[in-house]
């Protein structure tokens, strides 16, 4: 089982749900407390080059496991159900320069909030606005070997797609090979009927997955049913990435360190 952490350059907005921020240093630090790879969260797809990457993994023996997109909704206000055609061909170039990135490093690239709100909206416009997106790069990103991981959210972070069935109704409907889902369990806390059950039941397009507590601090220190989602796991086979995505409490590495103790533990136990 490979293990990754979410990390961010030193600009990323203080919302950013990163552990550790600053790539270069984050990139060593992930390697020196075990993890196998890094999640990059970014802005733009410019905001490290890739001999600068290509160098840091290298040094450090790490990979990439997925380039995630929360920053450009956040930061820059970009979304697939915008019906402003300006905006939408800035959000297809920025998530193109993502896919081309992600050809050289990971191959996997996320889309969370920057699905768009639809709250006062029409929902089938909203949809039809996501679908002709989603469509779009993911026949771009057929072309250069990379998937896009669609990725339920929680009701009080986003409005559209929260639960994993709803996920994976709308991944029939975009009908791409490339463009699966990545269920996180601390949305799923909050939105599913069980995780465990809820896992199983989608787990033809489980493509990569988060991890955090229920209170979003390290593994262990909250009430997730943690026997239930590794079971689960076990259950359906997965051997794709296990990527950490929490608040860094009470400090990054103190949080890092006890989440990695936490899975080679539970993988171990589980995956014997």
């Amino acid at each position: 089982m490979r293990l990754s952490v979410a990390i961010a350059g030193l600009e990323a907005m203080p919302n950013a749900f990163v552990v550790f921020r600053g790539l270069p240093r984050s990139i060593k630090k992930a390697h020196e407390l075990g993890y196998d790879g890094v999640e990059l969260a970014l802005k733009r797809p410019d905001e490290i080059s890739r001999s600068d990457l290509k160098a840091l993994l290298v040094a450090n023996q790490m990979e990439v496991s997925a380039i995630s997109s929360g920053q450009v909704f956040a930061a820059r206000n970009l979304f697939f159900t915008d019906e402003d055609p300006e905006r939408r061909a800035e959000l297809y170039s920025t998530f193109c320069g993502f896919i081309d990135l992600a050809s050289d490093f990971g191959q996997l690239v996320n889309i969370g909030r920057t699905r768009g709100p639809i709250a006062g909206r029409d929902v089938a416009l909203c949809e039809r606005l996501f679908l002709d997106m989603a469509g779009s790069l993911s026949d771009y990103a057929e072309k250069k070997g990379v998937e896009l991981i669609l990725e339920p959210v929680n009701r009080y972070e986003i409005d559209f797609i929260n639960t994993l069935d709803e996920c994976v109704a709308l991944i029939k409907k975009v009908n791409r090979k490339n463009f699966t889902m990545m269920p996180d369990v601390f949305h799923m806390n909050i939105e599913d009927d069980h995780i465990g059950d809820s896992l199983v039941r989608n787990q033809e397009f489980v493509r990569y997955i988060h991890f955090a507590d229920t209170n979003r601090h390290f593994l262990g220190d909250g009430h997730m049913p943690w026997d239930e989602i590794f079971n689960a796991l076990k259950v359906i086979g997965y051997e794709g990435w296990t990527t950490l995505e929490i608040l860094p409490i009470p400090d990054a590495e103190t949080a890092a360190k006890r989440s990695v103790a936490f899975l080679k533990e539970r993988y171990g136990n589980y995956y014997r």
